[in-house]
């Protein structure tokens, strides 16, 4: 890649932000590459942070001490695990990667560390297994196996609708290379066990950062049980999250100030590199999943100042219904997101594919889906050779903290284009055809707060259109036509009052075949 400020900063920190996995609910299919399904084989949940790029600018007001043999409590306590005090120093040899044994006692006193930090107790131990990327990436093939041609389609529709991935690329293996390539571990909460990646190929090294936050998924899981939570869309995932993950980076980000200030921490002597068998990890899906990395820790951090961690723990009976309720905390509770229905308008060729049982057939994106989707050209652009075209959000606008001098809140998620979100849902469609020609078709309307804020949005993403090349199409009011490109399709954009309403389709005839306009002939 090129270098150039802030392109090799983002890459990395995405990279290592999806480090791990926490106790959430899958998406709208089974084909998420970042969550364990509710109803499927347990794979690797929404992922989590170690925040080693963000977490040296506050301090703690008191210095850890380090002490050794301390007297064991006559009863379990919060600070003490299997033996192990919080502050109690430990002698491992981590030349050469950890035995079993050495393991056992990093993780009791890890244990012992996050029920210091967060106050909640351990009520069983949690195995942990360290493995190599080499196997990890073995591990996620299997996983993203088996997809049906409905799962498949799914999925390209909706990173073609936010402009991630054309026609001729595939969601399902670009979700599996961002999975096998960037998470650092993951809890399980299906056999309540962890699995911390190492990418050094010759030693399986810990990173007691990473271990931290998959602990204390563990703790959380036992004791909120998130698992249950509805989070079938991209939207309702990352606000979930807002509060899942927020409060373990949160954690995280505490825990690694004590390490920085005394605590005798495990990390890695050394790097192997993640590697990758692909092309590497797509930039935007990444920042997509990122928000509730960034947002989510100052939410939490929010809540726990004013109140405290029983402030905290009473978020979980109410979760964050979206992305909007953590990029501006001051709207949780508050404003709640519409809830945005689509008429079926289309022909008899066209349809919404049938997921299976216990799947649904949209996507939702979000506030943050909006924003990140109208960013995006300005990365692609960083990274392409020649004149750059106009973009919509400016590159430094997402790198910028939106809080300033605030070292938790990572990335900028708000602006005046995509604030004013309410609500959004999108239907993909297809023809009998499209599992062979990969030709598709939606409907993605969006709901604003007000009538100014939609008008704002569809100015924005006309320019986020014809950044792609589109043009008007003669004689066919807001139809928009991309000629060739990864992006070749017609596109219509109505507004009606808070309303917006996108459609897509290979050719601007079929665009009433997806859905008919209200002003076509009947």
């Amino acid at each position: 890649m090129r270098s150039r400020l802030g392109v090799v900063v983002v890459v990395v920190a995405l990279a290592v932000v999806l480090a791990g996995c926490s106790a959430a609910p899958a998406q709208d299919t089974v084909t998420n590459t970042t969550t364990t399904h509710v109803t499927t084989t347990p794979a690797p949940s929404s992922p989590t942070t170690s925040t080693t790029t963000t977490t040296t600018t506050t301090t703690t007001t008191t210095t850890p001490v380090m002490v050794e043999n301390i007297e064991d409590p006559k009863n379990d306590t919060l600070g003490w695990e299997a033996g192990y005090w919080y502050n109690e120093s430990i002698s491992v040899d981590r030349s050469d990667g950890l035995n079993q044994s050495e393991l056992d006692v990093v993780v009791a006193r890890s244990m012992a560390r996050v029920e210091h930090v967060r106050e909640l107790e351990f009520e069983e131990s949690v195995p942990v297994e360290i493995i190599n990327r080499s196997e990890f990436r073995n591990r996620t093939a299997d996983r993203f196996g088996g997809q049906t041609d409905a799962q498949r389609l799914h999925q390209d529709v909706k990173f073609e609708a936010l402009f991630f991935l054309g026609e001729s690329e595939s969601a399902v293996q670009q979700q599996q290379e961002n999975t096998a390539s960037s998470v650092l571990g993951f809890y399980s909460p299906s056999n309540h066990s962890i699995v911390i990646v190492s990418d050094n190929p010759a030693t399986l090294e810990m990173n007691e950062i990473t271990l931290s936050q998959e602990l204390f998924h563990a703790v959380q899981e036992k004791t909120f049980n998130v698992s249950n939570y509805t989070a079938n869309t991209e939207e309702l995932h990352n606000a979930r999250d807002g509060i899942i993950e927020g409060d373990g980076n949160y954690v995280d980000h505490l825990y690694e100030q004590r390490c920085n200030a005394g605590w005798d921490c495990l990390k890695p002597q050394s790097s192997g590199g993640a590697g990758s068998s692909g092309d590497g990890p797509h930039v935007g899906m990444l920042a997509l999943r990122l928000q509730p990395y960034s947002d989510g820790p100052v939410f939490v951090e929010g809540i726990q100042d004013d109140g405290g961690w029983a402030a905290v723990n009473e978020v979980y009976e109410n979760p964050p219904n979206s992305t909007e309720q953590t990029i501006h905390p001051e709207k949780y509770r508050v404003d709640e997101p519409a809830n945005v229905t689509i008429e079926d308008r289309s022909s008899a060729e066209w349809y919404v594919p049938d997921l299976g049982a216990g799947s649904i057939d949209y996507a939702q994106f979000g506030e943050a889906g909006v924003y990140t989707m109208l960013w995006y050209p300005s990365y692609a652009e960083s990274q392409a050779a020649g004149t750059p075209r106009t973009v919509v959000i400016p590159y430094g606008h997402f790198l910028g903290p939106s809080r300033s001098g605030d070292s938790l809140d990572l990335y900028n998620y708000s602006h005046p284009y995509s604030a004013g979100w309410d609500g959004d849902k999108l239907l993909p469609y297809v023809t009998n055809d499209s599992a062979e020609t990969n030709e598709t078709g939606y409907v993605w309307k969006l709901t604003w707060d007000t009538e100014a804020d939609a008008i704002q949005f569809v100015g924005a993403y006309e320019q986020l259109l014809a950044h792609h090349g589109a043009e008007p199409v003669p004689g066919a009011a807001n139809t928009y036509r991309i000629e060739e490109g990864d992006f070749a399709d017609a596109f219509r954009v109505r507004t009606d009052g808070r309303n917006v309403t996108i459609v897509n389709a290979p050719t601007v005839p079929a665009l009433d075949e997806v859905h008919a306009s209200p002003d076509a002939a009947t």
